[in-house]
């Protein structure tokens, strides 16, 4: 029988300064993109229980849905107005 153990991601570490400053942030068009992005790369997996957890505190927070967080980013994306020129993660697609 196959142990339910949790995961550690690899850019789990990384990832939970950034939720500290989304669970600080107001809901600009950088911290919507980014709350997106990690909702997506922590959907499903077996593990970073805390960071999903937080993940589900900022969109309530911010009072909106995950289906509203995805259509605004989208709306970005296409846009082209993901990042702000000169951010360190521009042009950089990190979504797992």
């Amino acid at each position: 029988m196959p142990e339910n153990k949790d995961q550690q991601h690899p850019q789990e570490k990384r990832d939970r300064s950034i939720v500290e400053s989304l669970l600080q942030g107001e809901p600009n068009n950088y911290n919507q993109v980014e709350l997106a992005r990690l909702r997506i790369r922590y959907w499903g997996f077996p593990g970073a229980r805390d960071i999903q957890h937080n993940l589900d505190v900022i969109l309530q927070r911010w009072q909106i849905t995950e289906e509203q967080l995805f259509e605004m980013t989208r709306q970005l994306h296409e846009l082209g107005q993901v990042y702000k020129s000169g951010d360190s993660l521009q042009g950089q697609e990190d979504w797992s």
